[in-house]
C-alpha cells in the first residue's frame, strides 16, 4: 500500500526540527506571551536561551524560506487572532554584569526592571526613568523606550546584533539612529542579543527613592493587574510641551475615550492612552477600539495618532 505524500507543511516542520531540535514547538499559543493575553498561535515557536540559539534559528528559517519574528516580554505587542504562520523566536538571553565600575553588560532577554534594579544595587544612576516599564531590554532598545524625559538609547554604549542572515556584529550607539520610540532596528529588523549601558556613580539611597517614586506614580496609571500594553499611542512632537511632547492621553481625554469600548476592549479608567483587555477581548476588539480612538482624535484635532504597540499577523 502506497503511503500518502508528505504535505509542504510536514516537510517544512521536519526540516526545521532537524535544524533546531526537539525544543521547537508547533502551533504554540501566543496569548500567554503577551500582556494583552490575546492572539492566536505561532506556526513554529522557539525559546532562544543563548546567542547561538538565536543565530541558528535565523539561519534555519532562512534556509527553508520561512518568515520569522522576534519577541521578548510581549509587553508592547498585539498578535492577530489568526496567529502568525512563521517562526516566533522568543529571546531569552540573560545575564547582568558590571564592567569598568560604571558599565553594565546585559543580555537582551533580561527584564528591563531587572536592569534598573541591578543598576541601583551597584549605586549607578541613569536608568531610573525606566522603572516600571514592562518587557525586556531587547524590546526597550528596539523601541527606544522612555519616560519622564529619559530614553534608553541615550545610555547605550555598545551592542551585539544578529543580522537577518544569522551573522553577529558589534555596533556603537550611533548605528541605532535613535528617535522617539524608534530605532534603526525597526528598518533593518536585526536582533539585539546583548547591550552595554554607560551610567554614573550615584547615591544608592537617592537612586532608590527616585525609582520608588516613579513606581508609585506608574502603578496609579498602569495597575500591574491590568491586561494591557502600557500606552497604546505615541505622544506627539511639540516643542512647547514638557519634554517636547504633547501627551496623546490628553487628546484622548478630550474626546471622551474612557467611555468608548469594543466588546471587552476598553480604555483604562486610570489613563486614557491605555487600552485594556477587561475580560475576554480579542485582538480584533482591541484593534477596532484603537481605530475608533484614532478616528475621533483626528476628527476633533486633525492629528493622526501613531501606535507604540507593534502588531503581527493579519488584521
Amino acid at each position: 500500500m502506497e503511503s500518502k505524500p508528505e504535505s509542504d507543511a510536514q516537510i517544512r516542520s521536519e526540516a526545521l526540527r532537524s535544524k533546531l531540535g526537539e525544543r521547537l514547538e508547533l502551533n504554540k499559543s501566543l496569548a500567554p506571551f503577551t500582556t494583552f493575553k490575546t492572539g492566536g498561535a505561532a506556526g513554529y515557536f522557539l525559546d532562544a536561551n543563548s546567542v547561538d540559539d538565536v543565530a541558528k534559528a535565523v539561519r534555519a528559517a532562512n534556509e527553508i524560506g520561512l518568515e520569522f519574528f522576534v519577541i521578548g516580554g510581549g509587553s508592547n505587542l498585539l498578535v492577530s487572532d489568526t496567529g502568525y504562520a512563521g517562526l516566533i523566536i522568543r529571546i531569552r538571553t540573560r545575564g547582568l554584569s558590571l564592567e569598568n565600575e560604571t558599565e553594565i553588560v546585559c543580555g537582551a532577554g533580561e527584564e528591563l526592571m531587572a536592569l534598573v534594579t541591578f543598576a541601583a544595587d551597584n549605586s549607578l544612576s541613569g536608568l531610573e526613568f525606566a522603572a516600571g516599564i514592562g518587557g525586556t531590554v531587547g524590546g526597550a532598545v528596539y523601541g527606544n523606550a522612555g519616560a519622564y524625559g529619559g530614553e534608553i538609547g541615550r545610555r547605550l554604549s555598545r551592542a551585539v546584533l544578529i543580522g537577518r542572515d544569522g551573522q553577529l556584529k558589534t555596533v556603537k550607539p550611533e548605528y541605532f539612529r535613535f528617535g522617539y520610540r524608534d530605532s534603526y532596528l525597526k528598518s533593518t529588523r536585526e536582533i539585539l542579543v546583548e547591550a552595554r549601558f554607560q551610567l554614573e556613580k550615584g547615591d544608592s539611597r537617592l537612586i532608590r527613592d527616585k525609582i520608588n517614586g516613579i513606581l508609585k506614580e506608574r502603578e496609579a496609571k498602569f495597575p500591574r493587574s491590568a491586561k494591557c500594553a502600557g500606552c497604546f499611542f505615541k505622544n506627539i512632537e511639540d516643542s512647547s510641551q514638557k519634554h517636547g511632547k504633547l501627551p496623546a492621553g490628553r487628546l484622548l481625554e478630550e474626546i471622551g475615550a474612557k467611555q468608548i469600548s469594543v466588546g471587552d476592549a476598553r480604555v483604562s479608567e486610570h489613563h486614557a492612552n491605555v487600552i485594556v483587555n477587561a475580560g475576554s477581548a480579542s485582538s480584533k476588539d482591541i484593534r477596532r477600539l484603537a481605530d475608533k480612538l484614532k478616528e475621533k482624535v483626528f476628527e476633533q484635532f486633525g492629528i493622526m495618532l501613531q501606535e507604540e504597540v507593534i502588531q503581527i499577523g493579519e488584521f
